[in-house]
């Protein structure tokens, strides 16, 4: 009996299959993007891994290191942006990873202009894992979270913007973020001299004009050489600075909400339950979480209704995925062997994406990605 190829490319094909069979229209958006976007749009892991290189006119490009925005571009070409297009695709994405190939072949799905919300989440969770199925991975580890709980949280704790937009910006990035929740609360340990001697530098700003923080931090720019860093303008560098400021000279005050953030990301279990437990927490801290509970009661009762058993999914609290565009629920597979592949397929909703790239309004979306060499590797690991 012959051995079933499990090569990225066959697996592709049979998920691209899978996809068109459930409806979605294949695309193919050019490998070639304007870096500015992804510089502008993603987290900071994607922008210090891209492939760069100028086209003839001198504008920054870059190869694709996702397909969503790609896809999500490739949309608003055409009118209404609202309108209902469910799409698949397949092919390499570029990020440079160090001691392996940065050329990585994934497939995936996305669904634009979805208005209900929850349903549109369980049912591309649920082609998710059909598909994997189908490609022959059983009993996978599944894990969800929500980013507009955290938000809602986060809201309702009386904090300095500032330090709101910091926390947001972690979330999903466990030891980074549990350590700026020390800080926030003084408990950290002793600062090094090298980070008093940054902090004295924060002080310094603290307050400043920003026009005038903006030509400090653009002079130093200039004497080192340096027009930008990490494809970041003098302007947005002191900006950063002066956000630095501002959270250096609140850290040690939030105690309370440093409290009460450390237990939130805590809660974890079966979506369910944890329903439950979640809104005991809100009541007992005085938080108004009605609308995001509302949600993610609706999405896990939806996930039932796919056919999903929930005993197999677990909804962690501290967990998001580390991609600036998501704004809500979010998921990932992987092995049930944590020592094999990792993360093998993830996704989540990004509403705010389409009207960050051009669209008049919001446009709901919800999407995944599946990591095509990972998978192989863990279905030749068990043939």
């Amino acid at each position: 009996m012959s051995r079933p190829d499990l090569s990225p490319a066959a697996l592709g094909a049979a998920a691209l299959a899978r996809l068109e069979a459930a409806g979605h229209t294949r695309i193919d958006p050019p490998i070639l993007q304007p870096a500015d976007v992804f510089l502008d749009l993603t987290g900071e892991d994607i922008r210090r891994r891209l492939f760069l290189t100028s086209g003839a006119d001198g504008r920054e490009l870059c190869l694709r290191p996702d397909f969503t925005i790609p896809v999500c571009r490739q949309h608003l070409e055409s009118e209404p942006a609202y309108r209902r297009d469910d799409y698949c695709y397949a092919g390499p994405v570029f990020r440079q990873r160090p001691g392996e190939l940065g050329e990585i072949p994934q497939v995936g799905a996305e669904s634009l202009g979805r208005a209900d919300r929850e349903d549109a989440d369980a049912a591309m969770l649920a082609l998710a894992l059909s598909v994997l199925a189908d490609l022959g991975l059983a009993h996978p580890v599944v894990r969800i979270g929500d980013e507009t709980l955290f938000s809602a949280v986060l809201a309702g704790l009386d904090l300095p913007v500032v330090w709101q937009r910091r926390l947001r910006d972690l979330f999903g990035e466990g030891e980074r973020l549990t350590a700026a929740i020390t800080r926030m609360s003084g408990t950290g340990a002793p600062s090094d001299q090298r980070r008093d001697a940054r902090l004295g530098f924060l002080a310094a700003l603290e307050g400043a004009n920003p026009d005038a923080a903006q030509e400090v931090v653009a002079d130093l720019l200039s004497i080192a050489g340096i027009s930008a860093v990490g494809g970041r303008s003098a302007s947005e560098i002191a900006e950063r600075f002066l956000e630095q400021a501002a959270l250096a000279s609140g850290a040690g005050s939030h105690q309370t909400a440093a409290a009460i953030l450390s237990e939130y990301l805590a809660i974890s279990g079966r979506p369910d339950e944890s329903a439950d437990t979640l809104e005991a927490f809100a009541t007992r801290h005085g938080l108004d979480l009605a609308a995001p509970l509302a949600a993610f009661r609706a999405r896990t009762a939806a996930m039932a209704s796919h056919g999903l058993d929930l005993t197999q999914i677990r909804f962690a609290a501290d967990f998001g995925r580390r991609l600036d565009y998501y704004t809500g629920f979010v998921f990932e597979v992987s092995a049930s062997d944590p020592a094999q592949g990792g993360t093998l397929l993830g996704g989540g909703r990004y509403d705010r994406l389409l009207r960050l790239l051009g669209a008049s309004d919001e446009v709901p979306a919800v999407g995944f990605s599946l990591w095509l060499d990972r998978l192989t590797a863990v279905l030749e690991a068990r043939a």
